[in-house]
């Protein structure tokens, strides 16, 4: 049996002085989600039938990331939580597998790939990669289960869900056609992706890249000394033209790679978080927000694009 954290002591105490399942007040719409990814999903499904709350924001890595009271209250008040889930929220499973056993209504959005579909690196210690924003074809799937649990929680609006979770799946579905026309004009012998940690796995393979990262899955290890010297090695036989930096990791790690290896920094590419909402970029006369999914991915095929190719 897993030891009583004193978070989780905080957790029951709260739950049982709030009357077990009932809400403190807030709005009777409230939605919580854990990402900003997962935000965005609920957000573009939901629409103006829900108020959507997300815990993380931009740059925040959810590998790291741990529940503060503020963000127990929050998920309390809430009529239904989102989550990623395959571990990507490691320090927060305890909390959402507590809630769920008090009644509250909690999804995890990545439960609906298929296990054929997921990735499981050698060093996952058994675990699938979470990191499937990074195919949108992917992605796409995770729509479904959003449109699920919002319809079981306000089945009033289910049409609307259903409408807009329809939609948006046929956005993401051209988006996926489109980055990998995008990413094919890198010659086949540049099409080798450095980055900080394995985020990148279901990108390089819906988009017929090589990835390889630093550090795996997770952000919660540190790479040694041989880890650093053996990815200087592969840039300088590769002749990598450019090597890149992650949103919600420290830079320095990839930064001194670059330096030991001399090779420049291609860019920032988002990893785990997206960008600042309202941040807008414009490539090749096509205007988007990295702050939506849409606009994360673009620039994160524009932006491996303009540096390998």
């Amino acid at each position: 049996m897993k030891p009583f954290t004193l978070l989780s002591l905080f957790v029951s105490c709260f739950l049982i002085s709030c009357g077990g399942s009932s809400r403190p007040d807030g709005p009777e719409n409230l939605v919580v989600a854990t990402t900003t990814m997962v935000a965005d999903l609920v957000r573009e499904v939901g629409g103006d039938a829900v108020v959507v709350e997300s815990l993380m924001r931009a740059g925040v890595d959810p590998h790291l990331y741990k529940a503060s009271p503020a963000d127990v209250s929050k998920l309390n008040a809430s009529r239904v939580i989102f989550y990623n889930g395959l571990l990507l929220e490691g320090k927060m499973t305890d909390l959402f597998a507590r809630l769920s056993k008090d009644g509250k209504a909690v999804h995890a959005v990545a439960d609906v790939i298929p296990e054929a579909q997921r990735l499981e690196p050698e060093d996952s210690e058994g675990h699938p990669d979470p990191h499937i924003w990074g195919d949108a074809s992917l992605w796409a799937l995770a729509v479904d289960e959003v449109v699920k649990g919002l319809s079981a929680t306000f089945p009033e609006s289910a049409a609307g869900f259903a409408e807009r979770g329809a939609a948006y799946k046929k956005t993401l579905e051209g988006l996926h056609s489109w980055a990998q026309y995008r990413l094919s004009t890198i010659p086949t012998g540049k099409r080798k992706l450095v980055t900080s940690h394995d985020a990148f796995a279901y990108f390089g393979r819906a988009y017929n890249i090589e990835v390889v990262g630093v550090q795996g899955i997770s952000t919660a290890s540190e790479p040694s000394v041989a880890d650093r010297t053996r990815m200087v090695d592969f840039i300088k036989q590769h002749q990598i033209p450019a090597i890149f930096v992650e949103s919600s990791v420290n830079k320095t790690l990839i930064e001194q790679i670059g330096k030991d290896a001399g090779v420049r920094v291609g860019g920032e590419l988002f990893s785990d978080a997206m960008g600042e909402p309202g941040d807008m970029e414009t490539v090749d006369g096509e205007t988007y927000d990295v702050g939506t999914y849409v606009g994360m991915l673009k620039h994160n095929v524009n932006t491996v694009v303009e540096a390998l190719k």
